[in-house]
């Protein structure tokens, strides 16, 4: 079995390049530093990675031997809600993150992972509820590397204003 410990950087556009391997994770997987999956080449392989990267669509790991797998996006059951108005929109965001759920936001739509309760709740703000199978990507949260707290602390550094609570 081939282990993979090494993010390695991702070919420019314009090359082109065959991976050995790849993978399709769903986001719990994409967030794991050490799994064992079935590559869609039926081999299978280990990932053993430094904690605390989330992999991405096309990202490059590399094996202890040399050889290369490419991440790709797993579709799962979620719910996806549409809203036919901002402020409806708006509410349910609001009331989901006021539970610390997992939610992928689009243009007046979510995705969340399937909850008969959750699902009650957004559609009453109006908005639209279906199941499906999809690529689902959360929001990293406040607290995350590339998060917005990441970014108001970088600024913080370098800015000459303070703030006053």
């Amino acid at each position: 079995m081939d282990v993979y410990e090494k993010i390695i950087t991702t070919p420019n556009e314009n090359e082109t390049f065959q991976p050995d391997e790849v993978i399709a994770l769903d986001h719990l997987q994409r967030e794991k530093g050490r799994f064992k999956i079935t590559a869609q080449s039926g081999n299978e392989v280990r990932v053993f990675l430094e904690r605390g990267n989330t992999l991405k669509l096309g990202q490059l790991l590399k094996s202890q031997c040399g050889k290369t797998i490419q991440v790709d996006y797993a579709a799962e059951p979620v719910m996806r809600a549409t809203a036919k108005n901002w402020p409806d929109f708006v509410r349910a965001c609001y009331h989901l993150g006021n539970r610390h759920v997992r939610i992928e936001i689009g243009e007046r739509s979510l995705q969340i992972l399937p909850d008969h309760v959750l699902a009650e709740l957004v559609e009453s703000f109006g908005l639209d509820v279906k199941e499906c199978e999809a690529v689902f990507i959360p929001e990293p949260g406040a607290y995350a590397k590339q998060g917005a707290f990441a970014k108001h602390a970088t600024s913080e550094k370098t800015a000459t204003h303070t703030h006053h609570h």
